[in-house]
């Protein structure tokens, strides 16, 4: 059975090849009939879907049938509702055919061919906008809540919110990674060596209406990811279509107003957000921040191409009155009135899918991004400030070709360089003024190949091999010690399996997976106050038992989790500039999920428990959530079926705020 990934679990697709025409010689070009019948996910005929397929556009009737005459060859078959597209897939179309598609209306998906060797991992969840909450409405933090992953901004204000897995509390991303999906190219938002954590991801730039899904998956299986891809992988998909809008949202002492246009035609795949949030939060130190954004994006269809240009733009300051020490009382509700955040980030991305051939295709991306940070904070020893400006250059491209009836192919070769300048620790003398801890000028530079085949062994089994190779050149000068600067060139490879049984609606058994894996985070290598160089690459080893099973209409989903790291020798703190020896680490976890989708709604429930400890000592890791009870379902709107309030539960246990 195909993976669960975000597009399967978004669009059902029925294919069939219809009978040729067996006409007779005719003057003009040939054309053939392109067929098929739309229903939603009910099984219920969508009247009204608009169908484009070789520059020609049709609706469906009352039947949700619909008929198109083609020129034979590789065709775009587009379905959109309510001047959003809904579904997109490439395909041979060289004699009469029958496509029937099944999809949900607001959702938002592209389906290709290679999906099982993009999506490997067997537990990936993918959700569709119409199942998320916005998670702060008027606020900052992530755009859109997550099922089962939590998060949290402990300090307020525009501090990057911070995500929980079960036994695992990210601190900004560390073992965490964060992708934007933007026309099929997977751009990662984690920032090593950042100067307020490793791996730090902040999708404050993000605004919340242009985020079409989610999908969620556990990290280490998957060849296509690398540094920082160990416990969870985040990746928001981008909508390439929105309607015009206008959204003002207050709730007397926080509030956002945000925009939006796209184009009234809709062939026109394009559009422009802005938005800028304001407050002063819930404490009684006023936060005083202001958040400016604009995202925009612009795809263009050339012959067998795909062209898509994204662009954003975001400014964010505020106090951060919630950063209080443990068990420390504070009047009101600051530690330090100088306690700031200011942040200011762009990014440019131009991508290209080059759908060679129903089943192959060409996938090329190329991004520029600029970031700055400036954190001031008082974690009770004093007023301290974390400071950087980078820039990052990076690229993909990614291959994907069949080969035999039921193998696939995918290669690909990722290359990115961060170059943080300025990246400073200082903290304020009695007189108020900053002196330097720390400073340093870090170039990063990843070259990373990576292969995967995935096919089908038996009837009923499938199995994924992925291979990933990631050589990290690590350049630090380190401006106060000279002697403490290096140049060094370590690499690591991380090899992926699975093996998956049955299929998840088969009468009795359920669908098993199997899958092992090495992954691995890149550590700071800035050495600080410390003595001497530390480990830069942090290997992880991972294992995964995942079953699932379709029973009385709700899908029944099981996970157990082994997964151990290296022990950290020599890590930076980037709060005090001090090496750590950070031990390995063992975490187990198992989490449960049912989710049942009725015609007037749907219902999800996930309950997860971790253990999570130091092997050497055997004692707990701190802030390690151990208990995660999850909530939401939602109803649709009598008044407007594209309208379904959602209501949502969380639940976390057993961990403590440090920062």
């Amino acid at each position: 059975m195909p993976r669960p990934s975000l597009t399967q679990l978004l669009a059902t697709v029925t294919l069939g090849i219809g009978l040729a025409h067996s006409g007779s010689t005719q003057t003009s070009v040939k054309q053939v009939e392109l067929s098929g019948v739309v229903r939603d996910q009910s099984g219920r005929s969508v009247i009204g879907a608009e169908i484009e397929a070789a520059g020609k556009t049709t609706l469906t009737d009352s039947s949700g049938a619909y008929s198109l005459a083609v020129v034979p060859g590789l065709t775009k078959l587009e379905v959109s509702l309510h001047h959003q597209t809904s579904f997109r897939i490439a395909l041979d179309v060289t004699q009469d055919r029958t496509f029937d598609i099944a999809l949900r209306e607001n959702d938002s998906v592209t389906v290709r061919a290679d999906e099982n060797a993009l999506t490997p991992d067997p537990s990936t969840q993918g959700f569709s906008r119409s199942d998320l909450l916005d998670a702060n409405p008027g606020r900052p933090g992530v755009p859109l809540s997550i099922p089962g992953y939590p998060t949290e901004t402990a300090s307020g204000g525009i501090k990057a919110p911070q995500y929980f897995a079960p036994g695992v509390a990210g601190d900004h991303g560390e073992p965490i990674a964060q992708f934007f999906q933007i026309g099929g190219f997977l751009f990662q938002n984690n920032l090593t060596a950042n100067a307020h954590g490793n791996g730090y991801a902040d999708p404050n730039f993000v605004i919340a209406s242009t985020v079409g899904g989610v999908l969620v998956d556990n990290a280490a299986y998957n060849a296509r990811y690398g540094d920082h891809s160990i416990n969870l992988a985040i990746t928001y998909d981008v909508k390439d279509r929105l309607p015009s809008f206008v959204q003002v949202t207050t709730d007397g002492r926080d509030g956002a107003i945000s925009a939006g246009w796209s184009p009234e035609n809709i062939s026109k795949r394009g559009w422009v957000a802005v938005e800028t949030l304001f407050g002063n939060g819930f404490l009684k130190r006023a936060e005083e921040r202001q958040q400016y954004k604009i995202n925009a994006s612009r795809t263009w269809d050339i012959g067998k191409h795909e062209l898509t240009a994204y662009g954003l733009g975001y400014y964010g300051f505020s106090r951060i009155p919630g950063l209080i020490p443990i068990n420390t009382f504070v009047p009101n509700d600051s530690i330090d009135l100088r306690q700031l955040d200011l942040t200011h980030t762009s990014l440019a991305l131009l991508a290209d899918h080059w759908q060679i051939s129903e089943k192959s295709a060409l996938t090329t991306g190329i991004y520029f991004r600029t970031y700055s940070l400036k954190l001031q904070s008082n974690f009770g020893d004093g007023l301290i400030r974390q400071s950087e400006f980078r820039n990052v250059q990076g690229g993909n491209a990614t291959y994907s070709d069949p080969f035999g009836q039921n193998w696939l192919l995918l290669v690909g070769l990722d290359a990115r360089r961060d170059a943080p300048r300025g990246l400073d620790l200082a903290k304020a003398d009695d007189a108020g003024q900053f002196q330097a801890v720390t400073s340093n000028d870090l170039t990063i530079t990843n070259v990373s190949p990576f292969v995967a085949v995935t096919g089908q062994i038996l009837p009923q089994l499938q199995v994924y091999l992925g291979l990933r190779r990631d050589q990290i050149r690590f350049g630090n000068r380190d401006n106060i010690q000279a002697a403490n600067s290096f140049d060094a060139w370590p690499g690591t490879t991380s090899p992926k399996v699975n093996f998956t049984f049955g299929r998840a609606d088969a009468p009795v058994l359920p669908q098993i997976a199997l899958s092992w894996a090495k992954a691995f985070h890149a550590n700071d290598p800035r050495i600080g106050d410390g003595s001497g160089r530390g480990d830069l690459l942090i290997p992880a080893r991972e294992y995964q038992l995942f079953a699932t099973k379709q029973v009385l209409g709700n899908e029944v989903r099981l996970t157990l989790a082994h997964i151990t790291n290296s022990a950290e020798l020599a890590k930076i703190d980037p709060d005090t500039g001090l090496q750590e020896d950070v031990g390995p680490s063992i975490n187990r976890f198992l989490t449960f999920a049912i989710r049942r989708r009725m015609n007037r709604g749907f219902l999800q429930v996930s309950w997860s428990a971790a253990d999570a400890r130091d092997r050497r000592l055997g004692q707990p890791i701190p802030e390690a959530p151990r208990t995660i009870i999850d909530a939401v379902g939602g109803l649709p709107h009598r008044g407007n079926p594209e309208v379904i309030p959602r209501y949502k539960s969380q639940l976390m246990t057993n961990r403590r705020y440090t920062h």
